[in-house]
């Protein structure tokens, strides 16, 4: 069964974005691109809120043909761009091309039949879709990258919520920018192997 993989940046005091909205404090270079593209291009769909689509859509799609863009980045435009994308929103009226499917809601039933297909994990990105996904105990993994700026306030990655999960560590990763990843898997899916 493929996996839902919650892939977000985070500051180290829990921010995925300053109280402005900015991410300019994310540290994205040659190194984590690189490995970036080679995890996502094993993924079979990227999963998002509008926002996160909106941001992605605003620039990706022709990201390389900006002749300043470096060659990691340039591949990922490439990766974005043929990836199945499935957007979460109740208030796009279309979602655009570049393979993009709209639905309106997270219906638990419809996500575990998209598990249930063949191919691989789907990356999830959007925290707040992210939260959605977790009330309704949908997400397999995190990886989350933390980001060494500690940015003060902005908007928290988890939401407050009165469910808890309990996570095994499945590995770390230290970029030469600092950045530092921690992927867990819940629990339950350590002890089922």
């Amino acid at each position: 069964m493929r996996k839902i993989v919650v892939w977000l940046s985070v500051s180290l005091d829990g921010f995925f974005e300053g109280p402005n909205r900015e991410i300019d404090w994310h540290l994205v270079d040659d190194e984590w691109h690189r490995y970036a593209n080679d995890e996502l291009r094993r993924m079979s769909a990227f999963l998002c809120g509008r926002v996160t689509h909106e941001l992605m859509a605003g620039f990706w799609p022709t990201a390389d043909a900006d002749p300043s863009i470096t060659g990691p980045m340039a591949e990922f435009a490439g990766i974005w761009r043929d990836m199945p994308k499935i957007v979460f929103s109740r208030t796009l009226e279309r979602a655009g091309g570049y393979h993009t499917t709209l639905k309106r809601e997270v219906v638990p039933e419809e996500i575990m039949a998209l598990k249930a297909q063949p191919g691989g994990d789907m990356t999830l990105g959007g925290p707040d879709l992210a939260a959605s996904f977790r009330e309704h105990d949908l997400i397999d993994e995190y990886r989350l990258y933390v980001h060494p700026v500690i940015l003060g306030r902005g908007s928290p990655l988890f939401r407050a919520s009165d469910t808890r999960t309990g996570l095994e560590l499945v590995g770390t990763r230290t970029f030469g920018n600092g950045v530092v990843l921690l992927h867990y898997r819940r629990a339950r899916d350590a002890e089922a192997g």
